[in-house]
C-alpha cells in the first residue's frame, strides 16, 4: 500500500501541538489500523520538517492520550482506541471541592439507578453469590464499627460486571478515585456503617427477587445517604470550594 505523505509544518508556535495534529491526520488519511507500524522517527521528522526532539515531544503527548505506542527497539505503533487515558485524566482533574464531588455523585447515581434494570436481566447466580459474600463482609465490619470502602467499591463493580461494559466499570472506579481524593481535604467518613450495610443488602435482595422498582428505590435511597454525608460536611466545615484537610 502506498501511504500518503505528511506536509512540512510552517507554524512555529506550539510546534508539538502541530506535530500531534499532523500525526493524527496521517493516521486518519492513510486508514492505519491499530497495530500498524509507523515510519521511522527520522522519516517522520523529515516529512514534517521538524527536529527529532519536536517529533518525540508530539509522540509522547499522543502516547499519553492512548493514540500511539512506542515499543523500544521496534518502533512506533498505532494504538487501539480506549477510554482509559480519558478516564485517568478525569480522575486526576477532579478537585477536592465538595461541589464537584456532589456533581460526580449525582452522575454516578443517575448511571447506576438507570442501569440496574439491565443487571437484573443479565446477572447470574455466581455474581449474586459474590455480592452476598461482599455484603456479609460489610456487615462484619459494620458490627465492629468499622468502615468498608474497599468492599463498597467492589460491590458496585460486581453489580455491573455482568453487563460486560468495561467503560462503565472503569467509570465507577473513577468516581471512587474522586471520592478518595476529596477525602484528603474534607471528612467524608461513613458515620453509620450499619445503615450502609443495610442499603447494600436490600439492593441485593431486590436484584435476586428481580424486583426492578424496589432495586431502583433502594439504590436511590443509598445515594441519599451519601448526599447527606456531603451535606453535613458543607454545613459543619463550611469548606465549599476550599481545600483544608480535616484532621
Amino acid at each position: 500500500m502506498v501511504l500518503k505523505s505528511m506536509k512540512p509544518l510552517t507554524r512555529a508556535p506550539l510546534l508539538h501541538v502541530s506535530v500531534q495534529e499532523s500525526l493524527r491526520a496521517y493516521i486518519h488519511d492513510n486508514g492505519l489500523a491499530p497495530g500498524t507500524l509507523l515510519p521511522a522517527e527520522g522519516e517522520l521528522a523529515t516529512q514534517l520538517g521538524v527536529s527529532r526532539n519536536s517529533l518525540r515531544e508530539g509522540i509522547k503527548a499522543l502516547e499519553s492520550l492512548g493514540v500511539l505506542e512506542t515499543r523500544r527497539g521496534v518502533g512506533i505503533f498505532v494504538k487501539a482506541f480506549s477510554f482509559e487515558p480519558l478516564l485517568d485524566n478525569l480522575a486526576y482533574g477532579l478537585g477536592g471541592a465538595l461541589r464537584q464531588i456532589e456533581e460526580v455523585i449525582e452522575i454516578r447515581r443517575t448511571l447506576e439507578v438507570g442501569l440496574i434494570g439491565k443487571t437484573i436481566e443479565m446477572i447470574g447466580e455466581e455474581d449474586i453469590a459474590e455480592l452476598r459474600a461482599t455484603v456479609n463482609r460489610m456487615r462484619a465490619h459494620a458490627e465492629r464499627g468499622e468502615t468498608f470502602a474497599e468492599d463498597d467499591q467492589l460491590f458496585h463493580r460486581l453489580l455491573f460486571r455482568c453487563q460486560h461494559n468495561e467503560t462503565l466499570v472503569r467509570l465507577i472506579d473513577v468516581f471512587w478515585l474522586a471520592f478518595y481524593k476529596a477525602s484528603d481535604f474534607v471528612n467524608l467518613e461513613n458515620v453509620d456503617p450499619m445503615a450502609t450495610w443495610r442499603d447494600h443488602a436490600a439492593i441485593v435482595d431486590a436484584i435476586e427477587a428481580k424486583d426492578l422498582e424496589e432495586a431502583r428505590r433502594r439504590m436511590d435511597r443509598h445515594y441519599e445517604g451519601i448526599a447527606r454525608v456531603i451535606a453535613n460536611n458543607k454545613t459543619s466545615s463550611n469548606v465549599g470550594g476550599t481545600h483544608e484537610k480535616t484532621v
